[in-house]
């Protein structure tokens, strides 16, 4: 029997949040202030997990391993702050680019925010650090759940993997509202993740003993098999969505990009339709 605790989903989701936050950073596009609101987000949800872990039943390598976790999340969150003079090379270069064209247009020389380009700049690798530390404590909360070990592990870690991609695309999706003329390579990536881990998401929730077992009555969901089809209708949701995210992106309209967000909003939804309902059915 693999049992679900709110501990590891939570640490689960700030893990696979903060691996994907580190996909964004290291392109050097997005503004630091992006990746403040994502380090304070989901070093809260470690919080969380760490909260409800000793209220309930502590696994103490599961904690120990999130208590890394939230101290180098800390470490990199602090460091992003005191580099916040040098800003971003892809940042910088925009808003150099932009201030160029309106004098050139206008003959007017616009007080652009103006970054220290001697400083040095934030190093994306801290969140790599933090992610992989978050990802061991998923690790051991995927050990933790029960047997057989293999099939906890993987839905642990793929589960991380999914909900972190989806949930970061979305978030970015807003912050093209903060930074405009922000190029669509940072969300077309996360889209493009989410569907690839999509696959196998589905894989290990269909693994023996899996899903089928609901459609099959071998495990009652209590409503006759509806939530079974509930999941079902997540899964086929959550990748049709993705395709259309895709299709919306290839618009030239900067409304397409809001468009995206909405529809990543949906996706969420069905994304943890597809991942939560499943471990909770299988518990």
């Amino acid at each position: 029997m693999i049992r679900l605790d709110a501990a590891t989903v939570l640490v689960q989701w700030a893990a696979g949040g903060w691996l994907y936050l580190w996909v964004t950073t290291r392109r050097r596009e997005v503004g630091l202030g992006y990746g403040w609101l994502q380090r304070i987000i989901f070093l809260l949800m470690a919080g969380g997990s760490l909260i409800s872990a000793f209220a309930t039943d502590p696994t103490w390598t599961r904690e120990i391993a999130t208590m890394a976790f939230v101290a180098v999340g800390l470490v990199a969150l602090v460091v992003s702050i005191a580099f916040k003079s040098a800003g971003v090379a892809g940042q910088r270069g925009m808003v150099e680019k932009r201030t160029e064209r309106v004098a050139a247009m206008t003959g007017i020389d616009r007080d652009e925010q103006r970054f220290d380009t001697s400083a040095r700049e934030f190093p994306p690798v801290l969140d790599l650090i933090a992610a992989m530390a978050g990802m061991v404590a998923v690790f051991f909360g995927g050990v933790a759940a029960g047997d057989p070990a293999l099939l906890s592990v993987s839905r642990a870690v793929v589960g991380a993997l999914f909900l972190g991609a989806v949930s970061d695309a979305m978030l970015l999706g807003h912050w093209y509202l903060v930074q405009p003329g922000l190029a669509r390579g940072p969300i077309l990536e996360l889209v493009r993740w989410t569907g690839i881990l999509w696959f196998p998401e589905t894989l290990v929730m269909l693994w023996p003993t899996g899903m089928v077992s609901v459609w099959t009555g071998a495990i009652d969901d209590g409503y006759n098999g509806l939530l079974g089809w509930y999941w079902a209708a997540s899964v086929i949701t959550t990748i049709g969505l993705v395709i259309v995210t895709r299709a919306a992106l290839k618009e030239r309209a900067y409304s397409a990009v809001m468009a995206a967000t909405g529809l990543m909003y949906l996706a969420i939804l069905s994304g943890f339709g597809q991942d939560l309902v499943a471990r909770v059915l299988l518990a």
